[in-house]
């Protein structure tokens, strides 16, 4: 029997990063919405008269789960009438560098796959 000490534990996969990661591939306008963001277009209202097919109920609720992630932050105005915009913030802007590795992973595996 080897009396040897064990130097390694058992590797886990990183649950929340992943859980994330597979709830914003699910939602299908998230990508969309950072897309808006790149281009400037912050407000509700704009992003869903620019997308065709987007909900302003559809799109509350993905904003809101970025949010929650921590992703974007909603900026609310005191005016009237009211103004909110959505901006990424430098734990989404990490977050979203990895999403963009991702996409060049896929686009890799298609290119050696001639998917």
């Amino acid at each position: 029997m080897n009396n040897k000490e064990k130097i390694f534990v058992r590797k886990t996969a990183p649950e929340n990063s992943a859980r994330m990661v597979e709830s914003i591939y699910g939602c299908k306008w998230s990508l969309t919405v950072y897309q808006l963001l790149a281009h400037d277009i912050n407000r509700p209202g704009e992003m869903v008269r620019n997308v065709e097919g987007l909900t302003t109920k559809v799109l509350n609720q993905c904003l809101k789960r970025n949010v929650e992630f921590g992703i974007l932050e909603k900026v609310s105005f005191n005016e009237l009438p009211p103004r909110v915009e959505y901006h990424v913030t430098e734990f989404g802007t990490k977050f979203l560098d990895i999403l963009t590795q991702l996409d060049a992973l896929q686009n890799e595996i298609d290119h050696q796959y001639n998917v």
